[in-house]
């Protein structure tokens, strides 16, 4: 069985085709919702290029989860004080803390749908109350084979992603697009 889910059969083609499309939006969400050196947990932070780099560089304190053993050591190679855990979003430890948001760019739709289902309940029990979850994954409902791993990916589409933000606690409070087209959801989770 490969714990990487075929990540580190194509980290190293990952880490050379990552561009920095994204990081901007990141990064203003952050500066606009979360305290000033607030804690961030990045599922799916891959070599933490460049989204954990451009919160660590703003001083955020970024935790990171990534299944590929490769692209961790990538990331701790760059960040060595960053805390990170080499285990799969629907597993991780890290999810038994609290957080003031928690980053799912680029992977939501590469898992399948009960898993879906499980990492966003995971990251609404881990946020703070008033916390933000922002991830990325196509408005409409779709299938398409990842052009990396091959693995079928898919989204559930804006209304199936609204529902279940809701069934766990958290509300939809915007939608954003990046300067590649990527469709971001942006939800916050209800203060006490």
């Amino acid at each position: 069985m490969d714990r990487s889910e075929g990540w580190d059969d194509v980290a190293r083609q990952f880490m050379a085709a990552r561009s920095g499309i994204g990081a901007g939006l990141v990064l203003s969400w952050a500066r606009d919702h979360l305290p000033q050196a607030g804690s961030v947990i990045d599922v799916g932070c891959g070599s933490g290029v460049p989204i954990a780099e451009t919160l660590i560089e703003a001083g955020f304190d970024v935790f990171g989860i990534d299944p590929s053993s490769i692209l961790i050591a990538a990331f701790k190679h760059r960040f060595p004080d960053a805390p990170i855990a080499c285990e799969a979003a629907q597993d991780s430890t890290f999810f038994d803390r609290k957080f003031d948001a928690a980053l799912a760019i680029g992977l939501v739709f590469l898992l399948a749908e009960e898993v879906q289902r499980n990492v966003i309940c995971r990251v609404a029990h881990a946020l703070k109350a008033g916390g933000r979850f922002l991830f990325s994954a196509p408005r409409e409902i779709c299938e398409w084979q990842d052009m990396l791993t091959g693995r079928r990916s898919h989204s559930l589409g804006a209304q199936e992603y609204e529902r279940l933000l809701q069934s766990f606690g958290l509300r939809l409070m915007a939608c954003r697009l990046d300067e590649g087209g990527n469709h971001y959801y942006d939800a916050v989770k209800a203060a006490l």
